[in-house]
């Protein structure tokens, strides 16, 4: 496309979400980099604090995260003060892998079909 068309600006957004059946969102983009950062820090204090988040709003979204999946994605452990930990159970660990897999693949095709897209604006002209 040309530097100078007038659709040179226009740039891809999206999100990608996935939801239960009556519709209750399980799972997208934030809550994603959520579990991806618990899962690199270990700690849901640390990944909280590394994407600028809230406690208590972070908490029930995992919760209900859980509560809409039907299986626990996190294991928690107290220990005090900075000696607690969260991970992510093996089915936590699973979901996270299959949706930076499937987001990968769905860049990739939004990002070709957007090109398509613009040239289609152009030819149109």
């Amino acid at each position: 496309m040309e530097a100078n068309s007038k659709y040179s600006k226009l740039r891809l957004n999206y999100k990608i979400w996935l939801e239960t059946a009556d519709q209750e969102g399980v799972l997208g983009d934030g809550k994603w980099q959520l579990l991806k950062a618990i899962d690199e820090t270990g700690s849901l204090k640390n990944a909280i604090e590394k994407l600028g988040l809230s406690y208590r709003k972070t908490w029930n979204n995992l919760q209900q995260i859980e509560e809409r999946l039907g299986f626990p994605i996190l294991e928690t452990s107290r220990g005090g003060s900075d000696k607690g930990n969260t991970m992510l159970t093996a089915e936590g660990k699973k979901i996270v892998k299959a949706f930076d897999r499937f987001h990968s693949r769905a860049d990739k095709l939004m990002q070709k079909e957007f090109e398509k897209f613009r040239e289609n604006l152009e030819k149109s002209e």
